[in-house]
């Protein structure tokens, strides 16, 4: 099932560049250039996330913020922007954003943030609920691995973490995107658990010849999934 963004970016290049990278990912995007053309596309269309930028034409998105908080409560937000000082990123979280991710970005960096803001915020994923990796079969919302009739259950954590892979299969993930989506913080400690469940998951998958998670050092992880011809 799509989920519908409204993208708020008066940058005319941007704006065009993340509607077509998030259609490609399977969102429906409607674009608006300024807080009111946003105000107009709420009133007439339901939205499951709206993405914002802070420096709009006319009124800033932190005033279309707390408009949103105001009349659409229900509609989450993350502010997606340039504006990097502290107390920038503190004034946008206090007024509800769901999260505030700086220019310039990853793309597949904001696709997981938007995907994890709408699991918690639905209870269900804006990804296939299966995924098929090698002679395995993943299903997160089952937190289960099967291969060749033999099922493991997952924890919690392994299950996120192996579906941020599963994503951006064959793609470099960044430590620090894993660390914040799946544990909240990219502390030293988190850090740790992080490698320590890497070790599980490649455990769990030992049984395919065809699959690794590659550690790229001091940069993060790619899934590597060979296919025989």
């Amino acid at each position: 099932m799509k989920k519908y963004v409204l993208l708020v970016e008066d940058d005319p290049d941007l704006g065009s560049l993340l509607s077509q990278y998030l259609r490609v990912k399977g969102f429906t995007v409607t674009l608006a250039v300024n807080g009111e053309a946003a105000l107009i596309q709420l009133s007439t269309q339901s939205f499951d996330i709206v993405i914002l930028d802070v420096m709009l034409p006319g009124s800033d998105g932190f005033v279309l913020a707390g408009r949103l908080r105001q009349q659409y409560a229900s509609i989450p937000f993350l502010f997606l922007t340039a504006r990097r000082q502290q107390e920038d990123v503190l004034r946008g979280l206090s007024l509800g954003a769901d999260d505030y991710l700086v220019k310039p970005f990853d793309a597949d960096e904001l696709v997981l943030r938007i995907s994890n803001i709408l699991r918690r915020c639905a209870g269900q994923i804006t990804q296939p609920d299966i995924f098929r990796i090698g002679s395995y079969r993943f299903e997160p919302a089952q937190l289960q691995l099967t291969r060749k009739g033999q099922r493991q259950q997952l924890t919690q954590k392994e299950a996120d973490l192996l579906e941020i892979l599963c994503q951006s299969a064959g793609r470099l993930v960044q430590r620090k995107t894993i660390l914040e989506t799946v544990w909240g913080s990219a502390d030293f400690f988190n850090g740790r658990s992080l490698d320590v469940f890497v070790r599980r998951l490649r455990k769990h998958l030992d049984q395919d010849p065809n699959i690794r998670v590659e550690v790229i050092r001091s940069s993060g992880f790619i899934l590597r999934i060979e296919t025989n011809v």
